[in-house]
């Protein structure tokens, strides 16, 4: 294995280079290692930098709570537009908390993005008032939001316009958690804009620490883009690749009804259960379409999990270190959504009682529905 000085850095964003975790600032491979090592007259990029320098292309890298928290601390000094990346899909999963508090009295943009997986059945008005709702509840004073998708590409144009209005030609700082297609919105802003383009493509990218990449605006200022931080109460963290990727939507959402009687239970894959204390009642599913849902006895259900998780009732497909179910009980006063971080979410409606179950350590939580 190639050894590292301690000392040697990306001269792209200042990050420390390291060969053991590529989702971690400074990662290069070995063999890219062993090259320079061999000939240092060229210059050492993090793999990050070199897809960025080359290809136009942003991977997201992750940092801890306490790194992320100096990252949006030293940001409450600049003199700034901060632009919040949310998962609109996930929205409870990915927004930060309290995120007004570390960037200080910043112009804050919410961005809802993956806009593209919800129903056309949803209100986009009432989604984006909605949005701003939630972001007052979590201490977020937005100045404006937009709903945007960032694979499809809807709403960019709209996005930039808006960025450059709010902006007052300071920089722009994008934050945002692991998994709300951050890195892919920055890419599609990138791409959308020729000059940009070209200029990343011969210039080189001063990030001053580990945890930013300063894309050049035409005014001199910057866009820059900064690592994820991790929420490890979002399912995801408890998948395996394959399971992940049955868990992510890649298409809009196709809600699933069920009439349900008292003592009937509905799993989803091997990932949630939910038992039904109502008489009767209709519940509509909003989880990746990839995901089995199958509906047994409660009196039923214990004996089922236990005999078919990994099997039938799959993701996870490695069941090996797999969390206990904890479970809690939602009462829903009127029509509500039990959102699973990370999974989807259920509407019920006013009146009924759910026993929800989830892995030991993932959140869920209930809130007006928003279809």
């Amino acid at each position: 294995m190639t050894e590292i000085d301690e000392k040697m850095y990306c001269i792209g964003c200042g990050a420390q280079l390291q060969t053991e975790d590529k989702t971690k600032p400074g990662f290069v491979q070995e063999s890219t290692l062993r090259k320079y090592v061999e000939d240092d007259s060229k210059e050492l990029l993090c793999k990050r930098c070199f897809r960025l320098r080359n290809y136009n292309e942003i991977t997201d890298v992750d940092v801890s709570d306490d790194d992320f928290l100096k990252l949006l601390d030293s940001i409450s000094d600049k003199d700034a537009l901060v632009v919040n990346v949310v998962d609109i899909f996930d929205y409870e999963g990915s927004v930060i908390p309290g995120l007004q508090r570390f960037v200080g009295d910043k112009k804050i943009l919410v961005v809802g993005n993956k806009v593209d997986l919800l129903p056309s059945s949803v209100n986009k008005n009432r989604l984006l008032n909605w949005l701003q709702q939630k972001s007052k509840e979590n201490g977020i004073k937005s100045t404006d939001q937009i709903l945007v998708s960032a694979v499809k590409g809807i709403n960019i144009d709209k996005l930039m316009n808006m960025i450059e209005k709010y902006r007052d030609g300071k920089d722009v700082y994008v934050v945002g958690t692991t998994n709300t297609g951050k890195s892919t919105l920055i890419n599609r802003i990138i791409s959308s804009n020729s000059e940009v383009k070209d200029l990343i493509t011969t210039s080189r990218f001063p990030g001053t620490t580990l945890d930013r990449i300063d894309i050049p605006l035409d005014d001199g200022h910057n866009l820059i883009d900064t690592p994820g931080i991790i929420h490890n109460y979002q399912l995801a963290h408890f998948l395996n690749a394959q399971d992940l990727k049955t868990v992510t939507p890649k298409k809009p959402l196709r809600p699933v009804t069920f009439q349900l009687r008292d003592e009937q239970t509905i799993f989803v894959g091997g990932l949630a259960r939910f038992d039904f204390l109502d008489y009767k009642t209709n519940v509509t599913f909003y989880v990746n379409q990839g995901i089995p849902l199958h509906r047994t006895k409660t009196m039923n259900a214990d004996e089922f999990y236990e005999k078919h998780l990994g099997d039938i009732l799959t993701p996870p497909t490695d069941v090996t270190d797999f969390p206990k179910f904890k479970s809690q009980i939602f009462s829903a006063h009127e029509k509500s959504d039990i959102v699973i971080y990370g999974l989807g979410w259920l509407t019920i409606p006013a009146g009924s009682k759910v026993k929800a179950y989830v892995p030991e350590g993932v959140r869920i939580s209930i809130r007006d529905a928003i279809i």
